[in-house]
């Protein structure tokens, strides 16, 4: 097999907003912050999730569209515990957790719920079952 996973999920923000992106993974998540670079360490930086990274970079010029990527999903046991902690944090719950069965050869059941992170990205917490 050529591929062995996703390295990382790249995420851009205006210099200005690095510190809420900062505060929002590391502080509300609790994902370490595992590298950062440029001048005086603001042009990027990456979160280590356990299952790959999250890199940011402070150079979008203006607002972003969402473009091809529709999310990105970050593995966790406790679906409910993250959407408590976005949510007491002020951020925009977009689907409650719940429980699905993705309908495939076997099926596959999960706990999901999806919120709006610090600069409009749509992110999944997903839990296997």
């Amino acid at each position: 097999m050529l591929v062995q996973g996703i390295h990382h999920v790249c995420i851009k923000c205006k210099s200005d907003e690095l510190e809420k992106v900062r505060d929002f993974y590391s502080g509300i998540l609790g994902l370490p912050e595992v590298r950062s670079w440029g001048r005086d360490r603001t042009e990027g930086l990456m979160f280590d999730t356990g299952a790959g990274l999250i890199e940011v970079f402070t150079n979008a010029g203006e607002k972003l569209p969402q473009g091809a990527v529709r999310h990105f999903a970050l593995c966790t046991n406790d679906v409910d515990g993250c959407v408590e902690a976005v949510r007491n944090a002020g951020y925009t719950v977009t689907v409650e957790p719940k429980d699905v069965v993705i309908p495939s050869q076997a099926p596959f059941p999960a706990r999901v719920a999806f919120v709006i992170g610090p600069v409009g990205e749509e992110i999944e917490f997903f839990c296997e079952r």
